[in-house]
């Protein structure tokens, strides 16, 4: 073999070489792409469908609890006896059923439709306590209101802080991871560039 047919086979490998590497590169750049676009819509989906409406439910609640405080004057609705003088009870209710247990069955309807967007392997023991919460005074107040038999007023099971601390994180750390694979995608330069470039 001559050297121009050395050279010429030398110069094959390389390319053969080089197309194989690029080849390569280029798969891996575009499932690297696939899978950051997979959890980006899987992230997004969790804030549109589940975390973004949980919050902004949470956020409206503490705001019209606070006004119910303002309302009654004091800081508390109950004292530790579970005493409540009749035009604070009215009140009361009045929050109760044009607020709070609306707004409860809101969030109950989301956890229950939007389950597989939890994130996390589990059902968190917080959520647990707002369901328990929830149907404890639901069950309780519509008793009160066709059969009259009176009750505390409200759930058995104290408002779960923990649920909604969880759930603002959630939806905080969902917002951070959102912005951070948004810059991971621009990132990743594009098939065609890549092809091309």
């Amino acid at each position: 073999m001559g050297p121009a047919v050395w050279t010429a086979l030398i110069a094959a490998v390389v390319a053969a070489v080089g197309w194989f590497a690029n080849d390569r590169l280029t798969s891996r750049r575009e499932e690297l792409r696939r899978r950051t676009e997979a959890q980006f819509r899987f992230v997004e989906r969790q804030l549109e469908e589940l975390y973004g409406p949980l919050a902004a439910e949470l956020y409206e609640g503490r705001r019209t609890f606070l006004d119910l405080l303002d309302s009654l004057a004091r800081r508390y609705v109950f004292s530790a006896t579970d005493h409540i003088s009749p035009d604070d009870l009215k009140t009361w209710l009045f929050w109760a059923e044009s607020d709070f247990l609306p707004r409860n069955d809101r969030i109950k309807a989301l956890l229950m439709r939007k389950t597989h967007l939890i994130e996390g392997p589990v059902f968190p023991e917080s959520y647990i306590l707002f369901l328990d919460h929830c149907n404890s005074w639901a069950i309780n107040h519509r008793r009160w209101k066709e059969q009259q038999v009176k009750y505390s007023w409200h759930s058995k099971i104290n408002w779960p802080h923990d649920f909604e601390n969880e759930v603002i994180a959630t939806f905080h750390d969902l917002k951070r991871r959102h912005s951070d694979l948004l810059g991971k995608l621009a990132s990743i330069p594009p098939l065609l560039d890549i092809v091309h470039g």
